[in-house]
């Protein structure tokens, strides 16, 4: 009975211990979110490069998890300090880890100039990504045709 009392616990001791070790995060963000309260302050975009830089080796370093936006802010950065090459190779990186942000990243890309597949709303296969053509006459001609049905009392496809 001694022995079983003594088993018992230790068994309760060793799991309140295993508890107390906490969850681990799912993400390394080494200094991510000061370097974006630094980025809406106006603070040294060098310097906060730099320090993003660096986190990102060690994350690497680790082999950990790049949390979300820590390669859009770099490429932010990039684009705010003159390093268009810097930035496309950010925002797609940013793209390829976390794929629901290519629609912001390709709005990004094509702000500065960058011309990208989706940013065009037209995939390498030639047909538009979202069965509609996003700009032009052809979308205006969509829009009239969905209108023109909902008024007759149609249904559109």
């Amino acid at each position: 009975m001694n022995i079983a009392f003594k088993c018992a616990a230790a068994v309760l001791v060793c799991g309140w211990l295993a508890g107390c070790a906490g969850p681990r995060t799912l993400y390394q963000w080494e200094g991510y979110q000061a370097q974006v309260r630094g980025y809406f302050k106006g603070e040294s975009k060098e310097a906060q490069l730099q320090a993003l830089d660096e986190g990102l080796e060690r994350i690497k370093a680790k082999n950990g998890a790049v949390p979300p936006g820590y390669h859009a802010q770099i490429g932010l950065l990039c684009a705010d300090l003159g390093q268009p090459a810097r930035m496309t190779q950010e925002f797609q990186a940013e793209k390829a880890l976390f794929p629901e942000s290519a629609p912001y990243m390709d709005f990004l890309l094509k702000n500065a100039g960058v011309k990208t597949a989706s940013a065009t709303g037209v995939p390498a296969t030639g047909m538009p990504a979202t069965g509609v053509p996003a700009t032009g006459a052809s979308a205006a001609a969509s829009t009239a045709n969905a209108t023109t049905v909902a008024t007759q009392g149609g249904t559109s496809l």
